[in-house]
């Protein structure tokens, strides 16, 4: 089968197409031909050797995708042949012509979604979901702030938050990220490369400040988030490119609290209640993967490439 590898860290080039024989399933695992493989910001920082947990090389990159299950080993009873699934992670990468998963790993994929929408459920959904469920505990009622809110994960939270009965707020860099964010279910969106947008987003909260902050940049945006927060209110951080200062008072006079995470360090729990939650918005229609720019598996430094600009609108995903 064809593959993704990465022989040694470093930037989009040491992402390699090569022939590599298929896995095999053994007992409680899953072989599933994937059909599209969803791209994220931290398989680029893996690549390039500075995320916090390295995997041995050589290794195929990818945690979420879509396809058809190819075979089953024994004792696997969720799933067989034939099924139409996306993958929650997998123990041989999702870059590839096959990804070979645990049973657990795998999971239903609706008709009514393309396996390119399939191979954005995990780490966009999975994310939002802890981040708004288990680590904001937000309520129906509560005023969200989605940064990037045209991206993959931020799109996902726009959907989830409105879904729970948030109201919700976006920014986003262009005007079609702009509207896609509002399409998906955002009352009002900012564009965040305008002087003084975060004065506008107090004023539209009425001047008392928003309850939840979803940050993807926190480098760039989290001191003038502090000053955003309604009383009790809570700032999750989602992803940071570096180090960021703040006024400590900022939070204490607003009772506020900074709060973070990584998808990698949910319980086994948490992660049953976010599957059960995402797998019931996509089969009723509510939870509906945005895909944006697909690549050949042959052009994934491109997509690495891509996925770190600005003007995100939609979901990157590598088509096998």
């Amino acid at each position: 089968m064809k593959a993704i590898c990465v022989n040694e860290f470093g930037g989009p080039e040491v992402l390699k197409l090569q022939e590599v024989p298929a896995p095999k399933a053994a007992a409680g695992q899953v072989l599933v031909r994937v059909h599209a493989a969803g791209v994220n910001p931290y398989e680029t920082y893996m690549r390039a050797g500075v995320y916090p947990t390295l995997p041995p090389l050589p290794y195929t990159p990818g945690s979420d995708g879509a396809g058809v299950v190819e075979t089953v080993g024994a004792g696997v009873k969720g799933v067989k042949p034939g099924d139409r699934v996306y993958l929650a992670k997998s123990l041989s990468g999702t870059y590839a012509q096959y990804a070979l998963a645990l049973e657990e790993q795998v999971h239903p994929l609706p008709e009514s979604l393309s396996f390119a929408q399939g191979a954005g459920v995990w780490v966009p959904f999975g994310t939002a979901f802890h981040a708004l469920v288990h680590t904001a505990n937000a309520r129906p009622g509560e005023t969200v702030l989605v940064h990037g809110a045209s991206g993959g994960v931020g799109g996902a939270a726009v959907q989830l938050a409105r879904a729970m009965g948030l109201t919700v707020f976006g920014t986003a860099g262009t005007p079609k990220g702009m509207e896609l964010a509002k399409r998906e279910g955002a009352s009002l969106v900012f564009d965040h490369g305008k002087a003084g947008y975060t004065d506008e987003i107090m004023k539209a909260s009425g001047g008392h400040g928003v309850d939840v902050v979803l940050e993807m940049l926190a480098n760039v945006n989290l001191a003038a988030d502090t000053k955003l927060i309604a009383r009790n209110g809570r700032i999750v951080v989602i992803g940071s490119r570096g180090e960021a200062a703040i006024n400590p008072r900022e939070l204490m006079g607003r009772r506020g609290s900074i709060r973070a995470f990584t998808l990698w360090g949910i319980t086994p729990a948490e992660e049953k209640e976010i599957h059960a939650g995402i797998g019931a918005g996509l089969w009723n229609g509510t939870l509906r993967p945005v895909t944006g720019r697909e690549f050949p598996l042959r052009e994934a430094a491109l997509a690495h490439k891509a996925i770190m600009e600005t003007g995100a609108a939609g979901k990157i995903v590598l088509v096998t």
